[in-house]
């Protein structure tokens, strides 16, 4: 079999029996794609023999894109591609070893994510005007956000049957389209309901629609357009470092840990298929448990 026939049952393979957002799909055939080229090139053949390749090919690719300019993590994320890709080849015996097995990821320095302080969540929670319907579905959007650690792409795409305000909590679809229930918080609830039963209900008129979060026209409200209201309530509101929806769901996970809340219990609430991606947050919150120990410990 040859490299491509092997990339085209594999994207295939993603596709049906692995449900990856479309997204995802598009940045696995890009990279597969990039290698498969220079693979073509090195071994001047228009398309190489899948069963001739070897983890030597696999190192001068990455140092290829390393003199490109790549930086670890860019490279890290390449090697994941590559890895997925000779593993399932592998296990349906295209080839008869996993070669990337041999390859060593990329050292990564740990990037630590900005989370805004309670101070400034307050400020940017307070800063829609309520006289307004959007101001009232911003504010509604801002409460849940922080209250939930949901992704922005799971807040714009939330349902009605989804959202369930007496039991208090909803459900959502992460990556890989699975499936979470996440509490929302008294806070929210109470804005939800207010929105719901309210500014949604005039804006929607006779009208139906399965999004909980719409436009002025009745319309299912895009990632850009909340991403800009966003940046403009931290204007309005004085807030100097840089916000975006992804800052609320980092202030979510850290002030739940400050708060004493479990790491596989915010595990779960985030979606995070491993835990080693939810400890970074420990890392986030190490100044607070500092301060903590030195006012609470009797030799602090």
């Amino acid at each position: 079999m040859n490299l491509d026939e092997a990339i085209d049952h594999y994207l295939n393979y993603i596709v049906v029996e692995k449900g990856l957002s479309k997204k995802t799909l598009e940045a696995y055939s890009h990279d597969l794609a990039t290698f498969a080229e220079f693979v073509s090139v090195g071994a001047q053949r228009a398309v190489p023999i899948l069963n001739e390749l070897n983890e030597q090919h696999l190192l001068k690719y990455l140092i290829w894109q390393k003199k490109k300019g790549l930086v670890a993590r860019s490279l890290a994320r390449h090697l994941v591609v590559l890895r997925n890709f000779f593993k399932f080849c592998f296990e349906e015996k295209f080839t008869k070893e996993d070669i990337s097995q041999k390859v060593d990821s990329p050292k990564l320095g740990r990037k630590l994510p900005h989370a805004p302080t309670r101070l400034d969540v307050d400020k940017l929670l307070n800063a829609p005007d309520l006289k307004t319907k959007r101001g009232q579905r911003d504010r509604a959007m801002l409460e849940l956000l922080y209250a939930s650690g949901l992704r922005v792409s799971e807040l714009v795409n939330l349902k009605m049957d989804d959202v369930h305000l007496t039991e208090g909590y909803l459900k959502t679809y992460g990556k890989g389209r699975k499936e979470r229930l996440v509490p929302m918080g008294k806070f929210a609830i109470c804005e939800m309901k207010e929105y719901l039963e309210g500014v949604r209900k005039k804006i929607l008129k006779q009208n139906v629609s399965k999004f909980v979060f719409i436009n002025g026209s009745g319309k299912v409200l895009t990632r850009q357009a909340f991403w800009k209201r966003i940046k403009f309530y931290a204007l309005k509101a004085g807030i100097k470092q840089n916000i975006s929806p992804h800052s609320l769901r980092h202030s979510f996970a850290t002030h739940l840990l400050e708060g004493g809340a479990d790491l596989r219990s915010v595990q779960v609430m985030l979606g995070h298929a491993d835990i080693s991606t939810t400890q970074i947050y420990t890392h986030v919150s190490r100044k607070h448990l500092i301060e903590a120990h030195e006012k609470f410990h009797p030799r602090g």
